[in-house]
């Protein structure tokens, strides 16, 4: 029988597994990434709020979506009219699903603060996740997170509630991005669709977003924030996420996301002073911890 190279004898004539070490480094590498992709998303969403007072969220998302074309037609290099008919489809809804998920998301940051919002959005994923499940454990999960969003939308005085509304519009947003990525990776090779996407987003933006540079004339801060959040946002998840995945499994991704409600809050903290009560830092880890159990128990059973 043909003996295993990555396994040596040990000081006692135990095997030892050579490829041990290598694995256990992309491991590490790949949870530096996604540390990294994370806390670069949230504080790059921080860092487009203090571009609102100057160029309000649609002059923002407008910015980062040029942002985002520039570097996914750069990495996906999409051959446009090679495209079927039946490809355009899910990539158009893609688009306009793009475009939709980060204006809602920043309107609701403005109103609502950036950990709310964000925890909020992450509703789409943890609802594509349950969707059609019938074990008790993801029952059990959508209660807590019902209940958490309840604490987190409790009425007070100060409730925004189109502002929790446009969270939610982002979350139904973000399950459709997730649906809609699924055929257009099926329908298109690589990173074609999602290249494509981009480009139609950021050009349905260029009429809307001239407009209102010409009437809000930036100032170089501003547009400064605007162009930072669109790499922090934008260029460097999709890049670090791409990388990621080459090195861990995707379940373990899809776990790892569940930090970003958290690191949103710590962001929203730290660069915009944005004050969480405990009931809502309670329900922010409910909610996450309720997404990361059925990522987890979903990704073991597959």
């Amino acid at each position: 029988m043909k003996r295993d190279s990555s396994l040596a004898a040990g000081p006692r004539g135990d095997p030892v597994d050579r490829a041990a070490p290598s694995r256990s480094t992309g491991r590490g590498a790949g949870v530096a990434l996604m540390l990294g992709s994370g806390l670069s998303n949230q504080t790059g969403a921080s860092v487009a709020a203090l571009a609102f007072p100057v160029l309000g969220p649609l002059g923002v998302v407008a910015v980062r979506q040029w942002v985002a074309a520039v570097v996914l037609g750069a990495v996906g290099r999409p051959r446009l009219r090679g495209f079927t008919a039946a490809q355009w489809r899910p990539v158009l809804g893609l688009a306009l699903v793009f475009a939709a998920m980060n204006l809602s998301l920043y309107e609701a940051i403005e109103r609502i603060g950036l950990g709310l919002a964000v925890t909020l959005e992450f509703l789409g994923p943890l609802a594509v996740a349950l969707a059609g499940s019938r074990r008790r454990v993801d029952l059990l999960a959508a209660v807590v997170a019902a209940g958490a969003v309840a604490v987190l939308t409790r009425p007070t005085p100060s409730t925004d509630y189109p502002g929790i509304g446009l969270a939610l519009l982002a979350a139904a947003c973000w399950a459709c991005y997730i649906l809609l990525n699924r055929t257009v990776g099926a329908r298109l090779p690589g990173l074609e669709g999602s290249a494509a996407a981009a480009a139609v987003s950021g050009a349905l933006y260029l009429p809307v977003g001239a407009w209102v540079l010409w009437h809000h004339p930036p100032t170089a801060a501003a547009f400064g924030c605007a162009l930072a959040a669109g790499v922090l946002s934008s260029a460097v998840p999709f890049l670090t996420d791409l990388l990621a995945l080459r090195r861990v499994p995707a379940h373990f991704f899809g776990v790892f996301m569940s930090v970003n409600p958290v690191f949103a809050a710590l962001a929203g903290v730290a660069v915009l002073g944005q004050q969480l009560d405990v009931l809502a830092w309670i329900a922010i880890a409910l909610i996450v911890g309720a997404n990361a159990a059925v990522t987890t128990l979903t990704a073991g059973s597959s």
